[in-house]
């Protein structure tokens, strides 16, 4: 790519992949590029989620069914969406699930590790080298990887989970510095703890005593705090940010007692 970047702080007209958009971070993100004017494909294991989010979001968003631990269908549904909307500008790997297991259990850990690594790292790889192509022919690219502040540090208990998303700070940074020549960003966002899916488990009462010892604003935060964040990174003018990792955390990584 060559020339002024674009100083645009509009996404009107962008066309947005998120992944795992059925709910929480993804579905926030998804709702809040298509409310600033971008279409986006709403994926994610559910096709009825999806349908339910892309109705919400309005006639320039539609709903792919996409297991990501599937490479066959990334290459599909990507090339799909890209025919669908007549190219890609945003890839959001947003997709997740829960790694929590014992050391010693043996079977369901290895089952848990290799859902873990298969969704939160490899499927990113996938998803950014089939959609690279049509980013190629954007000229404001941008790539937004989904980690967690499980990738700066370790909870207990967690290292499935642990591992794939400090992958995704290194792949983030490999990323951006293989695609920096021809301008596309590629960035990546370490949420704390959010209200999503993986969090409605816990009970209010230990989520307030959790957030009051450990974050610096003391409170969970909400997925619309993490959308808006990846919307300022997707922007066309945010054109010299790349190879990033950013907490959205409430303080929590800055916080030592």
């Amino acid at each position: 790519m060559s020339g002024a970047p674009d100083r645009s702080r509009s996404v009107v007209g962008r066309v947005a992949i998120v992944t795992g958009a059925a709910s929480g971070m993804g579905r926030a993100t998804a709702l809040l590029l298509a409310g600033e004017g971008a279409k986006v494909a709403v994926t994610d294991l559910d096709l009825a989620a999806c349908d339910a989010v892309a109705a919400k979001a309005g006639p320039n968003a539609k709903a792919f069914v996409l297991d990501v631990a599937d490479g066959e269908a990334i290459k599909a549904t990507v090339a799909a969406i890209a025919a669908h909307f007549g190219g890609i500008d945003i890839l959001i790997n947003n997709a997740g699930v829960s790694g929590f297991c014992p050391l010693d259990a043996d079977d369901e850990y290895e089952a848990i590790w290799h859902r873990a690594i298969a969704v939160m790292l490899t499927a990113h790889q996938r998803m950014v080298r089939a959609a690279l192509p049509f980013l190629r022919q954007s000229d404001a690219a941008r790539i937004v990887n989904i980690a967690s502040t499980e990738g700066l540090g370790a909870t207990p208990g967690d290292t499935p989970y642990v591992a794939a998303k400090t992958g995704v700070t290194g792949l983030t940074r490999g990323l951006a510095v293989d695609l920096g020549k021809e301008g596309i960003t590629v960035n990546c966002i370490c949420p704390g703890p959010i209200r999503t899916g993986m969090t409605d488990k816990v009970p209010e009462e230990d989520k307030a005593t959790f957030a009051r010892r450990r974050t610096a604003l003391r409170r969970y935060g909400e997925p619309e705090e993490v959308a808006h964040v990846t919307l300022g990174l997707v922007l066309p003018a945010a054109s010299y940010i790349t190879g990033a990792v950013i907490p959205v955390d409430g303080g929590l990584t800055a916080r030592n007692a």
